[in-house]
Order: structure tokens, then C-alpha cells, then sequence
């Protein structure tokens, strides 16, 4: 560890509290030369710190700035040992695990991003991705004799595990349109891609991806057009350590429950924030489209609907679009 990155970790641990330079020098057993340097270097990267005479060096208490040593703070103990890299932009975080997961990188690796310049969804859409306002993550993920229909859940435990993680850092109340967008106040603020690599001889997952896109806080220069109507923010206004909060809270939760096989109640936690029951919607399949209503998510967090014809079918994958 860099001695930037052992101040930044002493500076989040202890938000608003002054360190005088001989104490932070003592402390992590570098020179005060090197303690104003790593203090310059951190400023420059948009850390607002306090300098004040006979007190010493403090972190503003009011920043939220994605960080490793942020995130950190928040994770539980099903996530406190991952690998996490913060990375200020990147092409594409989902990208970025996959070519660490093909030289070896361990289950729980993540990346973490402030912008991507080719972020994507499903079916290879563009995923607005803009600077400093979202969050956008991969993890990696290697799990043991799962059958191919198990990746779909680990879409639905991602979806579940965001939930939770907005509901306890903002309040808000959310909702999820199957398979893997999340809605606050009507408006999506999350879409969560799964990609997966199987062995060709058994057929087993060999290894998945878990990228989640959150819009934490409203573009800057706004949503582009064709997004204004449907895009939202979990937050109208910063807020203190936002980001990190929801980053650490998001990887505690769905690690606790990919940990743990046996786990269940992400189904029942699934379909109460379902916004789909009883509505009228369009099946996307294959090329085509059919008229349908949703009826519920099974146990598998598979949609139940049921066609114009009368014929009930359960979705495992797919798209669906509600009808006005």
C-alpha cells in the first residue's frame, strides 16, 4: 500500500478529525515530507483537505469521493476480504473482471469505476455511463456445481442485494422490473448485467460476472433525451460518502447471500418489490412480440405470464415492456 492510500484509509476511517503531521508520520512510519507530498496528491484528486495551524491535516466530514478505502468502511464480513480496484474511468468494468478472471483473478474480485466510456447492457445496448454520478461494478464470481439455470440467479440476488443497499442508505422505497432494473420514485436508477463462462464438458458454470450500473446522483449536463422520461437518480443531492455507503452496502449483501446456497428469502424479498403483477406487458422474445399479462414471479425468479390466447408460459430470460 502507497502512502497516499495508508493516509486516505486513516483520513476515512477518522472523517472530520485533525491529525497533526508528526502524528500521521508516526503513524504510518513515513517522513512529514512524504505525509505533505501523499496530502498534495490527494487534493489534486479532488479530496477536499482541511490544512489548519497547531491542528494539522483533516478530510472534510461532507465528500464522496469512490475510493477503495471507502468502500471498505461499509462492507460486512461476507465482503471484507475481496479484492476491489477503483478506477477513475474504464471501458467497461464487466470487461475489466473478465480479462482479470482469464489471467486468475480470485472469486470476489471487483472493480469499481466513476465512469465508463463503453459501458453496456443487455443485449449489447449502450449504458450511460457518465463521470462522478454513478457507481458502476463487476464482480467476479466462481461458483461450484452451478447448472446453467442457477445464473439467472444470481441476477435476481444482485437485483434484491441493490435494494436492500438503497433502501438503507437513502430511505426510498424500490422496485424491480424483471429481470434487472431497479426503480426509485418511478424511474430507473439501476440495471444489473450477468455474464457467464461455462466448461464445454460439463456443461457447469465455470465462472460469471456481475455488473450493476447505479445512477446515484443526477447527470451534471442531465439525462440525454432519449433517457430523460425513464432514468432517475437514487439521490437528487450529494450526499456525505454516498457512494462509498451504497458500493460497501451492495457487496455485503449480495456476497451474504450468494454465501450462503441455502438461502432462500431473496425470492419472497424479490416479488414484494415486483412492479410487474397483474400488468399489462409485452413479451420480447426472439425477435418477436406478444401481448401477455404478469403474474407473478415463481420460485426461481421466473416470470409467470399469461398470453391473450390464454396459454401461461415462465420466463427465464427475455425482455418485457409494461403497456400504457
Amino acid at each position: 500500500m502507497t502512502t497516499k492510500e495508508k493516509l486516505l484509509e486513516l483520513f476515512e476511517s477518522g472523517r472530520g478529525t485533525y491529525y497533526s503531521g508528526e502524528e500521521i508520520a508516526r503513524r504510518l512510519c513515513v517522513s512529514r515530507a512524504a505525509v505533505w507530498k501523499a496530502v498534495q496528491t490527494l487534493r489534486q484528486e479532488g479530496y477536499p483537505i482541511d490544512a489548519v495551524t497547531n491542528r494539522g491535516y483533516c478530510l472534510a466530514g461532507q465528500t464522496d469521493i469512490l475510493s477503495v478505502q471507502g468502500v471498505r468502511k461499509y462492507l460486512n464480513r461476507a465482503a471484507r476480504e475481496i479484492p476491489l480496484t477503483v478506477l477513475s474511468t474504464v471501458a467497461s468494468t464487466n470487461a475489466a473482471v473478465r480479462d482479470a478472471a482469464a489471467q486468475g483473478a480470485p472469486e470476489g474480485f471487483t472493480v469499481l469505476a466513476s465512469e465508463q466510456s463503453a459501458g453496456r447492457g443487455r443485449y449489447g445496448r449502450v449504458f450511460f455511463s457518465p463521470r462522478d454520478t454513478g457507481i458502476y461494478m463487476s464482480v467476479l464470481l466462481r461458483p461450484v456445481r452451478y447448472a446453467p439455470r442457477q445464473a439467472a440467479k444470481l441476477t435476481a440476488v444482485a437485483a434484491v442485494a441493490m435494494c436492500e443497499a438503497i433502501e438503507a442508505v437513502s430511505g426510498e422505497e424500490t422496485r424491480i422490473k424483471w429481470v434487472n432494473d431497479i426503480f426509485v420514485r418511478g424511474k430507473k436508477v439501476c440495471g444489473i448485467l450477468t455474464e457467464a463462462s461455462f466448461d464445454m464438458e460439463s456443461g457447469a458454470l465455470e465462472s460469471a460476472v456481475v455488473g450493476v450500473g447505479v445512477n446515484v446522483y443526477p447527470p451534471k449536463d442531465g439525462f440525454p433525451p432519449e433517457l430523460e422520461s425513464i432514468a432517475g437518480a437514487v439521490f437528487d443531492q450529494p450526499r456525505d460518502d454516498g457512494k462509498n455507503r451504497l458500493a460497501g452496502e451492495f457487496l455485503g449483501r449480495f456476497l451474504e447471500y450468494y454465501r450462503a446456497p441455502e438461502r432462500t428469502d431473496y425470492v419472497e424479498a424479490y416479488r414484494r418489490r415486483s412492479m410487474l403483477d397483474g400488468k399489462p406487458i409485452t413479451v420480447l422474445r426472439g425477435g418477436e412480440s406478444r401481448s401477455a399479462v404478469a403474474c407473478g414471479i415463481d420460485g426461481e425468479c421466473r416470470l409467470l405470464v399469461r398470453y391473450d390466447d390464454g396459454r401461461t408460459d415462465c420466463l427465464s430470460y427475455g425482455e418485457v415492456q409494461i403497456r400504457i
